[in-house]
């Protein structure tokens, strides 16, 4: 099995969805016990009938903003908002601060952010010294990462950000062979080190996060450096979801998560390969993230990873799921773009489009129906009217016509 970190990644797919469903309930069930905020929000939930993707569909999704308003409401008596399974002390060693500022927990146990599985399909091996350039302040992207390092058998030089003529001076004399940080402060330790005549030559293999790695990116440090340079995707809230591999074709799920992609604004699963939001359930009983919306947009691609590995691949990351708009102003939620079109049964999907310049919108509805009775525009037309107090146009259009991008509402406005 040395291919792979361990036999998970490669366990017949019907297994891993058994094995999903058997601990999804007893999850929901401790999340609702051992946590006061989710003894709230699924307080008439029973979580015994949870057995299913289809039931799971039925929970409310909690995004990162409703995380935040019950840390605010809940910080004289619990910083963790009622989040947290865990008390202070040796069971949570550390606790990070996340823009908002949210809080967020660090577990006791070993790995306990799923790293090392991302960096053993980068190349990580024990014995590895291993450069770590996220930050070690207030977030936890750096112990994210260095607890699967340590996982692995790696030792780790905290070098955080920033300071980069010291961090070339310690590439050059300690000679790590891989690196951990995002992919533009790698490109600025190459080029510096050119202009100081610095040898990081050492540098080898690479795990980037925080930002996309497009393929020009990536060319360019094999070409440019000699590093072969990989990306991952993970969240201070959820830890490491996604990974690439040597097939570049994707980043494979990660285990011990379980991910759905719904519809903005929504909590409805889309189909494989439509854009949608990541929405994930966590077996982490330290903090048990049920349905969480990551804000990310993203999609499901079909088949298994060329490596062998036999869990979904997402395509990465493709934007953000927000895209509340101000519109004559009054704001406009994805959700309510849903709500329209949840109330015609010919709409298969739609997409408000605002245009024209500041102070003269424009909302036009671009709706992709399956068949358009007479009448059907107007009709839709009052529906935007009701939900949105706003008048818009209607646009029918045939299905498979809008882009696949994720985007329930496109501001087109000129801002010149």
């Amino acid at each position: 099995m040395s291919e792979y970190f361990d036999p998970l990644e490669a366990r017949d797919p019907s297994q891993r969805e058994a094995a999903l469903m058997d601990a999804l309930p007893r999850q929901v069930a401790h999340a609702q016990r051992n946590t006061a905020a989710f003894g709230a929000i699924l307080a008439d939930v029973d979580a015994m009938a949870v057995t299913s993707r289809a039931a799971l569909a039925r929970l409310p999704v909690t995004r990162k903003n409703d995380l935040l308003e019950r840390q605010k409401a809940e910080r004289a008596n619990d910083v963790f908002g009622g989040f947290s399974a865990l008390v202070r002390g040796p069971q949570m060693p550390r606790v990070f601060a996340s823009p908002g500022p949210i809080y967020e927990p660090e577990g006791s146990t070993p790995d306990y952010w799923r790293a090392a599985r991302a960096l053993f399909a980068a190349g990580f091996r024990a014995g590895d010294l291993v450069h770590n350039a996220f930050s070690y302040h207030m977030t936890p992207g750096a112990f994210i990462v260095e607890s699967g390092a340590h996982a692995i058998g790696c030792s780790v030089f905290p070098a955080g950000t920033g300071q980069t003529e010291q961090q070339l001076q310690a590439i050059a004399d300690l000679k790590p062979n891989a690196y951990l940080g995002t992919p533009s402060f790698l490109r600025i330790l190459v080029e510096k080190a050119r202009e100081a005549g610095s040898d990081i030559s050492s540098l080898k293999k690479a795990l980037t996060s925080g930002e996309a790695l497009p393929p020009s990116l990536r060319d360019w440090f094999s070409q440019e450096a000699g590093m072969d340079v990989y990306q991952s995707y993970a969240t201070a809230d959820l830890g490491l979801l996604a990974y690439e591999t040597g097939a570049r074709q994707g980043l494979v799920l990660n285990e011990g998560a379980l991910v759905e992609i719904v519809r903005p604004g929504t909590g409805d699963p889309v189909p494989e390969g439509e854009v949608g939001e990541l929405v994930v359930t966590t077996f982490n009983t330290a903090y048990p993230l049920i349905r969480f919306g990551t804000g990310d947009l993203s999609a499901m691609l079909s088949g298994p990873c060329p490596t062998g590995r036999t869990n979904a691949r997402i395509k990465g990351w493709m934007g953000r799921a927000d895209q509340t708009t101000k519109i004559r102003g009054m704001f406009v939620h994805p959700g309510q773009v849903a709500d329209i079109a949840r109330r015609f049964p010919e709409v298969l999907k739609a997409r408000l489009v605002v245009s024209g310049e500041m102070a003269n919108d424009v909302m036009t509805l671009m709706v992709e129906a399956a068949s358009a009775p007479q009448g059907l525009d107007a009709r839709i037309g009052e529906a935007i009217r009701d939900v949105t107090k706003l008048r818009g146009d209607v646009q029918l259009m045939q299905p498979g016509t809008l882009p696949n991008d994720g985007k329930v509402i496109e501001d087109a406005r000129s801002y010149k």
